[in-house]
């Protein structure tokens, strides 16, 4: 072997795709790392960070696919998490926020004070307007016997979107609620494409989704009504 010679990782087409493919995931992972931790220290303002952090999360997705082809000629990785061991990424934030598939602001779901002082207002009740079609629209999909990551992870997501404590007599039980959600969250975004929730799973989950809606909707001033 000649020490002075360029040593190509890649023979084929394919193979020079699949290390550009992995080059890229890799400089996604990095930026939304940076990304998270600028959001953390508040050098970002919250409607960008929700921008482009979903972006990131989207354009990851897409290249995680390409990833796990099973054409692909190099090692293929079943998840971000496995390859991030492979390249030894410690990226502890970006691995958490690929994990949900969602951003921090979705996450924590932040809302107006208004939202929460003042009910009755337009504010207010467009929240709870909006709150309760997510719900709704969830629980229908479980009951639908819809199971599958694509049906319901975009649901789950617009459901914690909104939804959020509305006082502090309820806090520990809403923070208790949220976090089941979120293991939700966090399932849905782990499955493959061709892997759906069991019948078990489907009925525990429409059951914590039903849990969280009723206690929402108890912690509203006279029950809900504006």
């Amino acid at each position: 072997m000649n020490v002075f010679e360029e040593q190509k990782l890649y023979h084929t087409s394919q193979e020079r795709e699949d290390y550009d493919n992995m080059a890229t995931l890799f400089s996604l992972i990095t930026t939304l790392e940076f990304l998270e931790r600028a959001y953390v220290r508040g050098a970002v303002p919250e409607e960008e960070y929700t921008v482009q952090c979903t972006r990131l999360l989207a354009q990851s997705k897409t290249v995680m696919k390409l990833i796990t082809n099973p054409s692909m000629a190099s090692p293929r990785f079943e998840s971000a998490e496995a390859f991030m061991r492979h390249f030894h990424m410690d990226h502890p934030a970006a691995a958490h926020r690929l994990s949900l598939g969602v951003p921090a602001t979705v996450e924590h779901a932040p809302i107006e004070a208004s939202a929460l002082t003042a009910p009755a207002s337009a504010a207010g009740a467009q929240r709870v307007a909006e709150t309760t079609q997510n719900f709704i629209t969830l629980m229908d999909a479980l009951k639908l016997q819809m199971r599958a990551k694509d049906q319901l992870h975009p649901l789950l997501s617009d459901v914690l979107r909104t939804y959020a404590p509305r006082g502090s007599r309820q806090e520990h039980e809403d923070d208790d609620v949220r976090a089941k959600l979120l293991e939700w969250l966090i399932l849905l975004n782990r499955l493959s494409a061709s892997e759906e929730l069991d019948d078990a799973q489907s009925r525990e989950m429409l059951f914590d989704v039903e849990r969280a809606y009723t206690s929402w909707f108890q912690s509203l001033p006279s029950h809900g009504q504006l």
